[in-house]
């Protein structure tokens, strides 16, 4: 494990995180293998999808990272990362939030982009507020 290495795969934590709150669908697809698995779906179009149909209704969210531990293993490496999200209702759920904290298990692989997500898994430890801010959109 290098040093860069390690930073990469923060970065790239960093700019999943960037993209769940900037709704850039695209640029959340391009963080994932083409046959990735996570959020519940396999394949990065439906990782896409399915992401979406939480977030894509919710008004602003905040996806707060930290205490990254990152192991890499060649051209492959897993990630565990604290995270706590907070999610903002709008229209009829205008007032209302929906908060949960937990932890990142993600896998992944080098490729020709750069370090890719092949796996996610979030485990959610506490929630608050109304899960029905998450809405698709």
């Amino acid at each position: 494990m290098t040093a860069s290495d390690e930073r990469a795969i923060e970065d790239g934590l960093y700019r999943v995180a960037a993209a769940l709150d900037a709704r850039d669908w695209a640029a959340l697809g391009s963080a994932f293998t083409p046959e990735a698995c996570g959020y519940g779906a396999a394949g990065r179009d439906a990782i896409v999808a399915r992401v979406r149909a939480h977030l894509g209704g919710c008004g602003p969210s905040q996806h707060l990272l930290g205490n990254v531990r990152v192991r890499v293993d060649g051209d492959t490496a897993s990630s565990l990362t604290y995270a706590r999200v907070h999610h903002v209702g709008v229209g009829d759920r205008a007032g209302s939030f929906y908060e949960c904290m937990g932890e990142y298990s993600d896998t992944w692989a080098r490729t020709a982009e750069g370090w890719q997500l092949t796996g996610r898994r979030f485990t959610v430890t506490i929630e608050l507020g109304d899960r029905s801010v998450l809405q698709p959109g």
